[in-house]
């Protein structure tokens, strides 16, 4: 039997379904050659290297390797996402 402090041994857990609620974003797919498209799509200037950008997220810097996604938030924010994880979460519209 485990002992969790502040917690009320009365007290349920409820388990809730939930689904994404529908937002539309902006994304731009890293090929390994379209540095000046990313780059124009964060709108600054980015640290470039062989087949890899490196794009401001709120975590901090992220490398991005070629075939992935960076994406623009529904607050301005960019983050990277891999290219399988991306088509099974978004579709074009």
């Amino acid at each position: 039997r485990f002992y969790y402090p502040n917690v009320q041994m009365r007290q349920r857990i409820v388990v809730k379904r939930c689904k994404k609620k529908p937002v539309e974003i902006e994304a731009i797919q890293f090929t390994g050659d379209n540095y000046k498209e990313v780059e124009e799509f964060v709108g600054q200037p980015l640290y470039i290297s062989y087949e890899m950008v490196a794009i401001p997220t709120l975590e901090g810097i992220m490398r991005c390797k070629a075939k992935i996604y960076v994406i623009k938030g529904v607050r301005g924010e960019f983050y990277p996402c891999d290219r399988e994880i991306f088509e099974e979460t978004y579709e074009e519209i």
